[in-house]
């Protein structure tokens, strides 16, 4: 019996079919085709159409595309259909589409979903509760609100369009894009489901892991964790801000590249420093920073700030370097403070900055330059290598290398090493000199204070009385000299141990020829404000 009525309703259908051609001019494949129905009826209505009615088990087709349902009514003469009740669109096996309610206009294929809305091409998982899909073009889109899924990845905005032969998707009006490690809002979202890569093309923020990132143009590459952001974004991190013209990132392997005036800024709270280069590139994951093309650097400390400008800057942890090659301790007794372990999680205290190639050196008390520079924010001391020369007031310090000590970012002490030579300006081409194998010597509040050249130690020192005027000048030598300042000039020499000296009146010397061996006032090379920082 079920074969006998099974072999009649295909009959049925058949005869239904034939009528259809006979009677509809309708073009081949635009055509909608009953497959196979439990139940059909045909009615005809006088200037609206010819209709049929199937249930059970709906089965249609046009041309590639299935369509399944548990009723439908189609209007044969306007070629078009409504059905009802676990519609499913099965569109050349590549997109399949689910809804409770299906209008479709067969000759534009155009159709129109509504409650319970599912589309999925395979990767990603649409749901709404009204879509309007076209089967020709693969195009649907929602305004409604709507969700798609892809693995992990979530999707949600008030209106999409989707299409599928290239698997783009818009996204606009209040996006959030959620995954297991970011999130993303914004306004409008471009998204292909095949190769996971999200587009910004408005202001756009990403949240993940105690970053955010600020963005109003880029891409985010899912897949492979790459990212490329423009338009000056900014990001924040829970250890830095960085702002750029443009960025790009690896989260895979940590590492960053950002261009075109960035502006780097650390969020220790003893020691903000602020990194302005055009390029700079990072480790995130260990927090090093290798900053080129004109950078500069600042050190804050209340009202006060350190400027350091070179041909390239790097900066990393303390710990990590330690890890690599061994970093002599420096620190001095006299200063107060003693030597201790770092900790890896002080990043107030566990970062150093190396400078290459024509280092310069800015600060309001003191300034210097020098071939290369290492910075430590452990004992706030500043080694200067190769030709260095440190100034402040009308004193400068020459040596091999020299150390120098800040403290609250004022120099606090100096070490010279190897022909080392301080001269202190005392009028116009008369300067007070000391040269020794080392000179080390003390600041107060900014200023300097005392020297203490040892080793073949060389003296030119020019005597004033109570009025400031010069009585003489003393030119000396000595195991050890000690030289006193009051006012920012000298006022006491002491030399101790194989002293010799002439002290010579001053109308019946030379000037010019009382110099140090070595003597070279270097005051063209000194920076006399942070915007020289990169002059020639």
């Amino acid at each position: 019996m079920q074969k006998l009525a099974y072999l009649f309703l295909s009959l049925i259908f058949s005869i239904v079919v034939h009528s259809q051609s006979q009677q509809l001019p309708v073009e081949e494949g635009k055509r909608i085709d009953i497959v196979i129905a439990d139940r059909l009826t045909s009615q005809k209505i006088d200037g609206v159409g010819d209709f049929l009615s199937l249930a059970g088990n709906v089965r249609l087709k046009q041309g590639k595309t299935l369509f399944y349902c548990d009723s439908v009514v189609i209007n044969q003469s306007a070629n078009t259909m409504e059905a009802f009740g676990n519609v499913h669109i099965n569109d050349a096996d590549s997109i399949h589409t689910y809804a409770q309610y299906l209008k479709y206009l067969g000759t534009e294929k155009k159709a129109t979903l509504r409650r319970q809305v599912k589309l999925t091409d395979g990767k990603a998982v649409l749901t709404t509760n009204d879509l309007e899909y076209n089967t020709a073009t693969k195009i649907g889109n929602y305004v409604n609100g709507g969700r798609v899924v892809i693995g992990k990845t979530i999707l949600t905005s008030t209106e999409a369009d989707y299409f599928g032969e290239t698997r783009d998707m818009i996204f606009r009006r209040k996006v959030v894009l959620t995954d297991p490690e970011y999130k993303v809002t914004t306004d409008t979202l471009l998204y292909n489901t095949y190769t996971e890569i999200a587009r910004f093309v408005a202001p756009t923020t990403i949240k993940s892991d105690g970053r955010t990132v600020k963005t109003s143009e880029g891409y985010y590459d899912l897949k492979n964790r790459k990212a490329e952001f423009g338009k000056r974004p900014v990001v924040q991190d829970k250890e830095y801000t960085i702002t750029a013209d443009q960025m790009a990132f690896d989260n895979a392997t940590g590492f960053s590249d950002a261009l075109g005036s960035v502006v780097y800024k650390t969020k220790d709270t003893a020691n903000t420093s602020l990194i302005l280069a055009n390029r700079i590139q990072a480790n995130n994951k260990t927090g090093a920073v290798l900053a080129t093309q004109k950078p500069l650097m600042i050190i804050k400390q209340g009202r006060d700030s350190i400027f350091i400008a070179a041909d390239t800057l790097y900066t990393a942890k303390i710990t990590d370097l330690e890890q690599v090659r061994k970093i002599p301790s420096i620190y001095d007794s006299t200063l107060g403070v003693k030597s201790a372990q770092v900790n890896a999680k002080d990043t107030n205290t566990n970062r150093f900055v190396e400078a290459y190639y024509n280092v310069r050196i800015y600060s309001d008390s003191m300034q210097a330059v020098s071939d290369s520079m290492f910075y430590s924010f452990r004992d706030s001391a500043f080694r200067l290598f190769k030709s260095p020369i440190v100034w402040a007031q009308q004193n400068q310090i020459t040596g091999d290398t020299i150390y120098l000590y800040t403290q609250n970012k004022k120099p606090r002490k100096f070490y010279a090493f190897e022909n080392a030579i301080a001269i202190n300006k005392a009028e116009k081409d008369l300067y007070n000199q000391v040269k020794g194998n080392s000179i080390h010597g003390l600041f107060q509040d900014g200023e300097i204070n005392f020297f203490k050249a040892r080793g073949s130690a060389e003296n030119i020192y020019y005597a004033a009385d109570e009025e400031n005027r010069f009585i003489g000048v003393n030119r000396s030598t000595s195991d050890v000299i000690d030289v006193y300042f009051r006012d920012r000039k000298p006022f006491k020499v002491v030399l101790r141990n194989n002293l010799k000296g002439t002290i010579y009146p001053m109308r019946q010397v030379n000037h010019s020829d009382l110099r140090v061996r070595g003597f070279q006032w270097f005051e063209n090379k000194r920076p006399k404000s942070k915007f020289e920082l990169f002059g020639s």
